[in-house]
């Protein structure tokens, strides 16, 4: 009789879960394609965001709405795909990397000096060091910004972060690059 009233307990947990899903998946779903603006990776976070979901459905307590939990559960996924990103722009900007030396050959005209090939070599060097020298966070913005050209709104959308705080990162890190240049701040 024990193993009935589990086996009836787990059907009903299952059907009552499906109700959920059916009924949250196009907010989860919306907001999800709101912040990413990937229709791909919104399909994909929400379904992570439903399994995951259904994994823990015996202890959601009901301290929040289902709607709540589940977008709580949705913006952790979305935080670690932002993440994964940021991890993964990081890894192809080494495997890609080109030496400060070679990079400031093509600064170089041919109608330059070879003083002058030597100057901007040097200084390509040394912007380059100042840029290792940055916190991750300002790092990781200054080269979204300068290497990639992404726009605020981009970068913002690509770690996380509100555009004013992109902004604030980009203006610390050129200012801090200006300083370590013998530039004024």
């Amino acid at each position: 009789m024990n193993e009935r009233w589990t086996t009836d307990r787990a059907l009903a947990a299952r059907e009552e879960f499906a109700e959920v899903a059916t009924r949250y998946r196009p907010q989860v779903f919306r907001f999800l394609l709101a912040s990413l603006r990937d229709v791909d990776m919104a399909e994909t976070l929400t379904q992570e965001c439903l399994l995951k979901a259904h994994r823990n459905w015996d202890k959601f307590r009901g301290d929040s709405q289902v709607l709540t939990w589940l977008l709580r559960i949705a913006i952790n996924l979305q935080k670690d795909q932002w993440r994964n990103r940021r991890l993964q722009f990081w890894k192809q900007t080494t495997t890609h990397a080109v030496d400060a030396t070679e990079a400031s050959s093509w600064l170089a005209s041919d109608a330059s000096s070879p003083e002058e090939q030597t100057v901007a070599r040097d200084q390509v060097r040394l912007v380059w060091d100042a840029v290792k020298r940055l916190s991750e966070r300002q790092r990781t913005v200054f080269m979204l910004r300068h290497v990639e050209e992404m726009e605020i709104t981009e970068i913002a959308e690509a770690v996380g972060l509100s555009e004013g705080t992109v902004k604030a990162h980009l203006s610390r890190a050129v200012m801090r690059i200006r300083v370590e240049l013998g530039g004024k701040r």
